[in-house]
This record gives structure tokens, C-alpha cells and sequence, in this order.
């Protein structure tokens, strides 16, 4: 992924609302099933660290990001974006 395209996923995460929270059991298996689903499904997904966790934002993203294959787009704070193309047909993919 180039920076450019990076930066172009980091405009649209800025806007979305975190679809998952991630506290003090950390990543599961049954979470990344979910956010799997949730790339399939919208290709960007972003993601809140609880303060309770005692993992913090990026290595959660890496994390993740390792497990499902998905490029990590930026973290800030506590929360992360990632993103993965879909491979659905009907999915409304993004462009660059």
C-alpha cells in the first residue's frame, strides 16, 4: 500500500464511528471473527482500545492486522483503522 492510498483511507476512517472495542480480554478468536466479517463487508473498519485493556493501540493493531491479513492504516490515540480489499462481488469497494 502506498502512502498515498494510506492517506486517502486515513481521511475516510476520520469519519467512522468505531464498530469495535477491544477491553480487558483483549483480542479473541470470536472479536476477529466478527472484524473479519466487518472487512468483508465495508473494507475499513475502525476499532477502540479501552483504557482497561493492557494493550495499546498499535500493538493491538498489529495484532489484529497480523491475523487477518489487513493493512494497517493509521492509529491515533486509542483507536486504530485497518483495512482489507474484499473479495465479495457485491461489496462497494474502495477506489484510489
Amino acid at each position: 500500500m502506498t502512502t498515498k492510498q494510506r492517506a486517502t483511507l486515513r481521511a475516510y476512517a476520520q469519519k467512522l464511528e468505531p464498530t469495535f472495542r477491544i477491553g480487558k480480554n483483549g483480542v479473541g478468536e470470536n472479536l476477529l471473527a466478527d472484524i473479519s466479517n466487518a472487512l468483508d463487508m465495508h473494507e475499513l473498519v475502525k476499532i477502540a482500545v479501552l483504557k482497561n485493556c493492557d494493550l495499546d493501540a498499535k500493538s493491538a493493531m498489529e495484532i489484529v492486522c497480523e491475523s487477518l491479513n489487513a493493512e494497517p492504516v493509521g492509529a491515533i490515540g486509542g483507536k486504530f483503522s485497518i483495512y482489507r480489499k474484499s473479495s465479495k462481488e457485491d461489496v462497494e469497494h474502495i477506489e484510489f
